[in-house]
C-alpha cells in the first residue's frame, strides 16, 4: 500500500460514514471519525481510528478537532463531509427552526469544518463533500425535501467557490451528488422505498474517489447515481 493518509470523516455513526471509516482503517490509513454518537466507531476496535463525540452545530467542538490535528497529526490529507440531516415534510408545515437545523448541519457545518481543517491541508489535499442528486439544478425533485435538497445545492456551489479560491495553493474540492443509497437515514424519511445501492457499495466508490479523484477533478460535481431520471 502507498503511504498511509490522515483522513477526517463526518457522520460516521452509521451508513456510508461507518463503512468508509472501516474501509480506510482496514487499508492502514489514520481516521478521525466525527459523529454525535461515537459508540459505533469505537466498537470497530481498530487502532488507527480516533473518535470523539462531535456536533457540527457546537462551536466548541471544532476546537477539539483543531487540537487533535495539532497534537496527533500535524496535517490532514483528506476531509470527507458526509454528515447530513434529512427532513421529509411538506413545505407549508416546515418552520424557520426546521430550515435552520438542516442548514446548520448540511451547510454551515461543511463551511466551518473546512475552515478549521484547511490550514493543516497540503497542496494535494482533497476535500470531498457528499451531496445529493436532489441538489443538482434540473434534476428530478421530490415534494417534502425543500430544506434538505436546497441545502445540498448550497454545498455544491460552496465547493465550486472554494476550488476557485484555492486553485493556486490547493487543496482540491469536489462534490459527489449521490442518488438513492439504502441507509438508515433514507429509511427513516422514506420507509417504503428500496434504494438500488447499498451503503457499503457507495462507500467503496467514495473511498477510491477521495484517494485519487483530485488528480483529475477540482471544483467538480460528479453525479453518482444509477437511476434515471
Amino acid at each position: 500500500m502507498s503511504q498511509s493518509k490522515n483522513i477526517i470523516i463526518t457522520g460516521t455513526s452509521r451508513g456510508i460514514g461507518l463503512e468508509l471509516t472501516r474501509l480506510f482503517a482496514n487499508q492502514g490509513h489514520n481516521v478521525l471519525a466525527l459523529s454525535r454518537n461515537a459508540t459505533p466507531v469505537r466498537n470497530l476496535n481498530l487502532d488507527n481510528i480516533s473518535s470523539f463525540a462531535f456536533d457540527l452545530c457546537k462551536e466548541d467542538d471544532y476546537k477539539m478537532v483543531e487540537q487533535f490535528i495539532q497534537t496527533e497529526w500535524n496535517h490532514v490529507d483528506i476531509l470527507i463531509h458526509n454528515a447530513g440531516l434529512l427532513l421529509n415534510k411538506p413545505f407549508a408545515e416546515t418552520t424557520f427552526k426546521d430550515f435552520v437545523k438542516i442548514y446548520e448541519t448540511n451547510v454551515f457545518g461543511v463551511s466551518e469544518l473546512t475552515r478549521v481543517v484547511l490550514p493543516f491541508m497540503k497542496s494535494n489535499g482533497h476535500v470531498v463533500t457528499i451531496s445529493s442528486m436532489g441538489g443538482i439544478q434540473g434534476s428530478m425533485k421530490f415534494p417534502g425535501l425543500a430544506a434538505y435538497s436546497s441545502s445540498k445545492g448550497a454545498v455544491i456551489t460552496l465547493s465550486e467557490l472554494l476550488a476557485e479560491e484555492y486553485k493556486d495553493t490547493g487543496p482540491q474540492f469536489n462534490v459527489l451528488a449521490l442518488g438513492a443509497v439504502q441507509t438508515e437515514m433514507l429509511k427513516e424519511a422514506f420507509p417504503d422505498y428500496q434504494a438500488p445501492t447499498t451503503a457499503k457499495e457507495m462507500a467503496e466508490y467514495i473511498q477510491e474517489f477521495s484517494l485519487n479523484g483530485n488528480k483529475y477533478y477540482n471544483g467538480k460535481v460528479l453525479q453518482v447515481s444509477n437511476s434515471t431520471p
